[in-house]
């Protein structure tokens, strides 16, 4: 029987044991997985219900399937029900088929993060228990290397106060689910939705990843960070220009938040605006880039802040070269620039294939 946590209201435990991922029963049994085409890699994550888990990852371009399945236990050919009770010590888990020419692994990541709650070691939102938690299974080193340098920018950058409990494991055999889960958002839309919304999951994730300021505590960030970068990033402060870091640096790599690590700028959009201070033409993630009317001087200026740790970058102008025409003005103090050469082994390799070979 699965076990709730004894928090939980008792109309959520009729929901769990009503409608929930853990009680839908199959009569055929599951298959390992195999992939014949040697053009392209696997990528097998656990993230609490696999329902929930294959959605996101079949929108992508570049992945070609994605199979809802067990791992991580010692049955061979386990059955869902037997999982599901917590007696074969699978997880739920889907497994990625995808062209590494198209997607790299480490966009993939990025995906899995913003799917669950990495924080809770008993399970995923409604369905409690082992099998039901999150860990990500390497299929090799590189996988292996790529997943833990992934974690630990995750777990540096703020987002959460309590610590990752996402396991990172090594794969062994994949089993297919039955037939009835695969694509079950497709073939049961009614039921998956309502599932899903009373789940608990996308409330998370929306408080997460769109609700909630990521800001770090102010003595938290006083210790990580020097006193001219927090006057920067958390008084919103201006550096000298000509005498600030990054404001000639002609190297080719990329620039993060110097306190959550999100991508922001790349060396490629970067030109010499004759202001002393490092200018781009455009983000290199818009979606990591706020803006905001900014009224403190004399006149309205369009400031630049970073989505997830709030960090004040500095202001846009319209006065920038092609092919935008604007001009991201940016303190050197609220950035932390990774080369070329550095890029895979600081967790942000899928950026290499932007620069020339």
């Amino acid at each position: 029987m699965l076990v709730l946590n004894r928090l939980f209201l008792s109309a959520a435990l009729l929901f769990s044991i009503l409608y929930g991922c853990s009680n839908i029963e199959s009569p055929s049994r599951g298959v390992s997985m195999k992939n014949e085409d040697k053009s392209l890699e696997k990528a097998t994550f656990a993230g609490g219900c696999f329902w929930c888990m294959e959605p996101p990852f079949e929108r992508l371009n570049g992945v070609v399937d994605v199979i809802a399945g067990y791992t991580g236990g010692e049955k061979e050919n386990p059955e869902y029900k037997e999982v599901s009770s917590g007696a074969t010590g699978h997880y739920e888990a889907i497994q990625i088929i995808y062209d590494p020419e198209k997607i790299t692994y480490e966009e993939l990541l990025d995906v899995f993060w913003k799917q669950i709650d990495p924080t809770d070691a008993g399970g995923s939102f409604v369905d409690r228990g082992q099998q039901y938690g999150s860990a990500i299974f390497y299929h090799d080193n590189k996988q292996r290397r790529l997943s833990e340098l992934s974690k630990e920018k995750l777990s540096k950058s703020g987002v959460f106060k309590k610590p990752i409990a996402t396991k990172i494991l090594e794969f062994k055999i994949f089993y297919r689910a039955e037939d009835y889960h695969q694509d079950y958002y497709k073939k049961n839309p009614l039921r998956y939705k309502f599932y899903r919304s009373r789940s608990g999951r996308d409330k998370f994730l929306k408080e997460t990843w769109d609700d909630k300021s990521k800001k770090l505590p102010a003595e938290e960030l006083k210790k990580r960070l020097t006193p001219l970068q927090y006057e920067v990033t958390q008084k919103n402060s201006t550096e000298p220009p000509f005498k600030n870091e990054y404001w000639e640096n002609k190297k080719e790599g990329i620039y993060v938040d110097i306190v959550s690590g999100e991508p922001l700028f790349i060396s490629i959009d970067k030109f010499d605006s004759g202001t002393g201070w490092p200018s781009f033409t455009r983000p290199l993630e818009p979606d990591s880039i706020v803006e905001r009317e900014d009224s403190s001087l004399f006149t309205v200026r369009k400031e630049v802040r970073s989505k997830n740790a709030d960090s004040h970058l500095g202001h846009v102008f319209n006065d920038g070269p092609e092919p935008t025409g604007l001009r991201y003005c940016i303190n050197s103090s609220a950035l932390r620039f990774i080369p070329k050469e550095d890029l895979e082994k600081e967790g942000y390799g899928k950026y290499k294939r932007l620069f020339r070979q």
